[in-house]
């Protein structure tokens, strides 16, 4: 019997309900957890909806519409079994279910002895096929470094990203321009099973207008002007592995239908073909835009968002992480030095400081940026040298961002500026005071209740 904190779960796909019921009653009683789908549709929607480790497919609901439901299951569950009930008439379904990647096969009526122990096997399979992908996970990880810094926002990125990279699900990366989305993206491919096929970026608001269809999805010869022949697109390319739209929601209307169509079918038609092509691919989108306020004003397709967000994954801007600011300017430092086969450079303090305190609209790219021509400009020294006006003061009042991403309270906000103040002027009450527009009385009230 299975203890039921790790009971596997099973979906059963069958259009007959009285044979669906005897199969779900076995399974049950063996203490796994059992879902039931009529076959078609409703099955995908099923498998689209949850994550399961067995999947028992009937092929006689009939043969070629469970042979699609096998097939579209295969790329929405990947690190579930399958195992295929038919009759002595449709033995070729069943052996057209194996090539597709099904476990295993048997022939109904089938005993409740021999289906338990085929569907023990399958399980069994499953766990070690999970535990095969997690040591290829766990062998990969040091992937996510380039992704740098040691922050809580930035350690919640890549918790993300490792829990998501083993499946097939979508994933949407939000995040300010410069942030970094790419390197989010990149890294939940690598970290995948499709880590050695490719992976094919696409920057959405720089394809030619005229040209989206067909860089996407490919087109046919003499499919238009100048199509002199055959050729694929960029969902074909990504065959196998993950293709990233970014800037997603410069997409036209027309392109955000056929993006849709493309995700939910696993299929595309090049311009100018009359038949569909199936593709196997991963869809990692991003976005520096506001896409919930978009579809609201019509801009952006609510569907398509909604097949897209499956998994969000933000990134924060740097301003929301300071404490990674010093991390990434070594880094670059140390990046260009290797470049130019020169040594690093040394980073004072003061300018680490000055660089901690700017808002950095531009975030990492501009960081990136910042310190290049900082580097350039050093030329000959030992220390990096930056011109004030490549960082200006903070006027924004960016180094509330920390604050307000970590949610502080606004106690905790006072306290730890009295505390700042005080340590400025070196203990000096009266100074602290004209500093803070309090008088000396409400100070030392303000300290007690500190120190309790």
């Amino acid at each position: 019997m299975i203890a039921p904190d790790i009971a596997p779960k099973v979906l059963v796909v069958e259009n007959d309900l009285d044979h669906a019921r005897g199969l779900v009653s076995v399974l049950e009683q063996a203490g796994h957890s059992v879902t039931h789908s009529a076959c078609g549709q409703p099955a995908v929607e099923e498998l689209e909806r949850d994550v399961y480790d067995l999947i028992i497919l009937c092929t006689c609901a009939p043969g070629l519409q469970g042979l699609r439901v096998l097939s579209r299951a295969r790329a929405l569950q990947t690190q579930a079994q399958f195992l295929v009930l038919t009759d002595e008439t449709d033995i070729g379904t069943a052996v057209e279910a194996m090539r597709l990647g099904a476990y295993d096969y048997l022939l109904k009526p089938v005993r409740p002895d021999v289906l338990l122990l085929r569907v023990s096997r399958a399980v069994h399979q499953g766990v070690l096929s999970r535990e095969v992908a997690e040591l290829k996970v766990r062998a990969g990880r040091s992937t996510r470094r380039k992704l740098l810094g040691s922050s809580a926002a930035i350690e919640q990125v890549f918790r993300l990203i490792e829990r998501v990279a083993p499946t097939v699900t979508s994933v949407l990366v939000t995040g300010e321009t410069g942030t970094g989305k790419e390197l989010v993206a990149r890294a939940v491919h690598d970290l995948s099973p499709r880590h050695s096929h490719p992976f094919v970026p696409v920057s959405c608001s720089a394809l030619p207008e005229n040209l989206v269809e067909s860089e996407l999805f490919g087109h046919v010869r003499g499919s238009f002007t100048g199509a002199v022949t055959n050729r694929r697109g960029l969902f074909e390319d990504a065959a196998g592995g993950t293709i990233f739209l970014d800037d997603v929601e410069t997409l036209s209307p027309a392109m955000q239908a056929s993006v849709l169509r493309a995700v939910e079918e696993r299929t595309i038609q090049r311009v100018g073909a009359r038949h569909d092509v199936p593709v196997n691919f991963r869809l990692i989108a991003a976005s520096n835009a506001d896409l919930p306020a978009l579809v609201e004003q019509g801009l952006f397709r609510e569907d398509l968002y909604y097949r897209l967000n499956v998994f969000p994954i933000h990134v924060p801007p740097l301003r929301h992480r300071p404490n990674d600011i010093p991390i990434l300017a070594q880094h670059f430092v140390h990046h260009f030095a290797k470049d130019a086969g020169t040594p690093p450079l040394d980073i004072s303090e003061a300018t680490l400081d000055r660089l901690v305190r700017h808002p950095w609209p531009g975030n990492v790219r501009e960081l990136r940026n910042v310190i290049e021509r900082g580097f350039i400009l050093s030329h000959g020294k030992s220390e990096l040298v930056l011109h004030l006006a490549d960082v200006p003061e903070n006027r924004n009042g960016a180094c509330l961002g920390p604050l307000v991403f970590e949610k502080w309270n606004l106690r905790q906000v006072e306290g730890e500026y009295i505390r700042a103040v005080l340590e400025e002027t070196a203990g000096n009450r009266n100074q602290a005071a004209r500093i803070l527009g309090i008088d000396r009385r409400t100070l030392y009230r303000k300290i007690r209740e500190l120190v309790v």
